[in-house]
């Protein structure tokens, strides 16, 4: 049991913090910005809580959908799905046990957030079959890794809901751009199994449409600060932010994909750079 358990570990990439932190970060942007830098403890913790628990089903959906196309790619063939460790009918257990707990935590909030939730759980659940029907399946991604902003804004019943779409489309721009450096290290094998993806559909312009998107990422950022008021504090941390952004670029230059997978690794420290700025621009206000 201990060895099946390992599996179901994996299986929802538990072992594997970046995918659930590249969620967090703008979860946490959008939680201190709609609570004007004081958001409730539990508030918090519920969507903390949340984001990683619907990002492991989210995983396990994905393998699902996925299990006669990850054999096909180097990096994924390894996955208890993909490898018959663990079987469709385990998976789904897995992922409605997952579901179940996401929503309990979303039943804490109001009645808003709850619904937005519910179409967010749509939008992860329906994520994987992107990649076979559009050329542009980050930008769906895109949606999905930013549905936890509006939700932390209905959660707090902040008066500056336009924000919350400002931000999303914001955090939407940066998950393309990320997304594309992960599907960089896997177009060779993605071309062979058909898959769809920005890396493929960019081609050789790739590295200058992510650094385009970076860069209007980390302006409308700038701009975002200048209408909430934030002092210098905040622009030392996009500053940090746009020096990863460089380093990604100079990662991906040589279109190696083990260095374009370290690249999208490296955008935890966007994101946290980023939410460090946010922090402690309320906390010296």
């Amino acid at each position: 049991m201990p060895e099946k358990l390992k599996l179901y570990w994996r299986l929802a990439r538990l072992d594997k913090p970046v995918g659930w932190l590249l969620l967090l970060w703008p979860t946490l942007w959008a939680l201190w910005i709609a609570a004007d830098g004081h958001p409730r403890p539990a508030i918090v913790a519920i969507f903390v809580l949340g984001v990683i628990t619907m990002r492991a089903a989210g995983c396990v959906i994905n393998d699902i959908f996925d299990r006669d196309l990850d054999p096909l790619v180097e990096r994924t063939r390894t996955r208890p799905l993909a490898s018959g460790a663990v079987t469709v009918r385990e998976a789904l257990v897995i992922f409605f046990l997952l579901l179940t707990i996401a929503f309990g935590f979303v039943l804490l909030l109001n009645r808003q957030t709850v619904w937005l939730a519910v179409v967010g759980a749509g939008i992860a659940a329906s994520y994987p079959l992107a990649k076979r029907f559009t050329n542009l399946p980050q930008v769906y991604l895109g949606v999905a890794f930013s549905w936890g902003i509006p939700m932390a804004f209905t959660a707090q019943d902040s008066p500056l809901m336009p924000l919350a779409w400002w931000l999303l489309g914001t955090n939407l721009l940066w998950t393309v751009a990320y997304d594309t450096m992960y599907a960089m290290a896997d177009r060779p094998d993605d071309l062979k199994a058909g898959i769809k993806s920005s890396a493929i559909m960019f081609g050789r312009f790739e590295l200058a449409i992510n650094t385009s998107l970076q860069a209007i990422t980390l302006l409308s950022l700038a701009l975002m600060g200048l209408y909430l008021g934030f002092g210098v504090i905040f622009y030392l941390g996009l500053g940090a932010a746009a020096l990863t952004a460089v380093y990604q670029l100079y990662l991906c230059k040589d279109r190696d994909r083990q260095r374009c997978f370290k690249a999208f690794l490296n955008n935890i420290w966007f994101g946290g750079f980023v939410f460090a700025g946010l922090f402690f621009a309320y906390a010296l206000r």
